[in-house]
């Protein structure tokens, strides 16, 4: 039998992997919470499920909470405000913590967990929301490992390879080192191809001779042709992007170190926000590089 499953945070991700392990893999999700209740109401009633007004209602009618939320504020908020948080009355509940924010929220969680007999896992993903429609995630895992091993058969269901990286925080700087290195790859191709537009080069070919070489990457199969046709729906967001290069620098600052490329790609993406493009995919940083475009209108 399958324990209850509850989510915080319906978002694009939440709300997929939800559809996954309920539809497809008839897991009882029995509680959702999403700070804007017509969501969590619309994923609610999709899964047969319940919407909740209440983080302790959550708890209390599930036996495992996955949360998806946005921010480490977001985190504190739901695990630590003093009128209503999941860590009421949570004494053998599991939290599966799958956020992309700071390591020191998910040490802090995990410390705050202990004494009061609950158990939490951080679970980073390096997907996209097919993917986790589809249970194909690729989740980096922290925490006990004892805890991981208890509840394999559930992270495996979600994901297409599951990587136990250590204790508490570690996932979380995997992660962090993970969308570091793409945000950086995908500024550098998006002024790699901006300047192959303003020197009127075939694009196509241009990426083509990238695939052959040097300049290929993992970002060039994913992003390339939607920079070229524009085509910027959201799949990982440029308001995201920045947070998780400014998450990297952090890291990078406490440990004495100052990686130039990494403050420029938190840069781009942080001007894309602040000119209202934020909502868009990181692919949308070409906007900032092509000629034509955005940062650079015709004459």
């Amino acid at each position: 039998m399958y324990q209850r499953i509850g989510f915080v945070g319906v978002g694009r991700m939440g709300s997929n992997m939800a559809r996954h392990l309920k539809i497809d893999c008839d897991y009882p999700i029995t509680a959702i919470y999403d700070v804007h209740q017509p969501l969590a109401q619309e994923v609610a009633e999709e899964l047969g499920a319940t919407a909740y007004d209440s983080l302790k209602e959550v708890t209390a009618n599930s036996d495992i909470i996955i949360t998806v939320v946005t921010n480490d504020d977001a985190m504190r908020d739901i695990f630590f405000n003093e009128e209503d948080n999941l860590f009421w009355d949570s004494n053998g509940k599991t939290f599966i913590n799958c956020a992309t924010v700071s390591p020191k929220i998910h040490e802090e969680i995990y410390q705050a967990a202990i004494p009061i007999g609950a158990c939490t896992l951080e679970g980073s993903m390096a997907s996209s929301i097919s993917h986790a429609r589809e249970g194909n995630l690729y989740l980096m895992i922290g925490g006990d490992e004892g805890v991981f091993d208890a509840n394999r058969q559930l992270l495996s269901d979600l994901s297409v390879n599951l990587r136990y990286c250590g204790g508490a925080g570690s996932a979380a700087k995997v992660k962090a080192l993970v969308n570091m290195v793409m945000n950086m790859n995908t500024c550098a191709l998006a002024e790699g191809l901006g300047l192959a537009s303003a020197l009127n080069l075939d694009l196509d070919m241009v990426c083509e001779v990238f695939s052959q070489t040097g300049a290929n990457s993992r970002v060039l199969e994913t992003d390339a042709e939607d920079m070229l046709a524009r085509d910027h729906e959201c799949w990982f967001s440029a308001e995201h992007a920045a947070k998780d290069s400014g998450i990297a620098r952090s890291l990078a600052e406490e440990c004495g170190l100052d990686f130039w490329m990494n403050k420029t790609a938190e840069a781009m993406y942080r001007r894309m926000t602040d000119e209202g493009l934020g909502d868009l995919d990181k692919s949308g940083v070409a906007e900032l590089t092509f000629p034509g475009r955005h940062a650079y209108p015709e004459a």
